[in-house]
Order: structure tokens, then sequence, then C-alpha cells
């Protein structure tokens, strides 16, 4: 096995957990961007937040696609998209919790759902950074 070969196997997880990351959190701000109001009706936070949060998500889902790409794989960016990730599942309960943004059922539902994933998105960089 080729050093290359050996480094590449080394950051295979920590570069599709980046990958599943960046298409996941660019689509989802894509989604907001462009249907802010339908899916504020459904979800509950007002079109124009929804927009901001959807400009904020496809720039991040894009640094991240971006970071999956180097050669070498930034430990310290990663590390940065990992407090990210981990502030935005907390965040995201505590909205929640809080109330914070009227959410409707489906809206709460939703976003504990994406805070779990975001979370597992987090856990498989932990996984992937320490393999590397």
């Amino acid at each position: 096995m080729s050093a290359a070969t050996a480094t590449t196997d080394r950051t295979r997880l920590l570069r599709r957990a980046l990958v599943a990351d960046a298409v996941v959190t660019g689509g989802n701000g894509l989604i907001y961007l462009v249907f802010a109001a339908p899916v504020g009706d459904l979800i509950g936070p007002e079109a124009g937040l929804l927009r901001g949060i959807g400009a904020f998500l496809l720039v991040y889902g894009l640094a991240v696609g971006l970071l999956a790409t180097r050669r070498p794989i930034s430990p310290a960016a990663t590390r940065a998209v990992i407090a990210l990730n981990t502030i935005w599942s907390l965040g995201s309960v505590v909205a929640v919790v809080a109330g914070t943004f009227a959410f409707t059922t489906i809206g709460a539902v939703w976003a504990v759902a994406q805070a779990v994933v975001v979370a597992a998105f987090a856990a498989l960089q932990v996984a992937g950074l320490r393999r590397s």
C-alpha cells in the first residue's frame, strides 16, 4: 500500500462525513431560500428568518464541501465544523423547548430531527478526525 493510499484510507470516513454534511446542509439552505414562505407556513418561523437561515446554511454547506476537498483536510477547520454542528444541534433543541421561533408541531419535530442528524454528522466527523 502506498503512502497516498494509506492516507486516503485514514481520511475516508472524515471526507465522507464532511461531504454528507455539506450536501444535506446546502440542500436544506437552498430549500429555505427558495421556498421560505411555504416552509414557514409548515414549520412556523417567518419567511424572512428562514431566508436568513437558508443563506447561512448554503454558505456553510459550501464551506464544509470545500473543506472535504482539501488534501490534507485541516484538523483545525474540521474541529470548527464539529463545534458549529454541536452548537447548531444544541441550539435547535433549546429553541424548541424555549418556544423561540413559534414552531408548529411539525416544525418542532423537524427541528429536533435535524438536530439529531447534525449531531450525527458531528459524531462521524469526530470519529473520522481521530482516524486520520
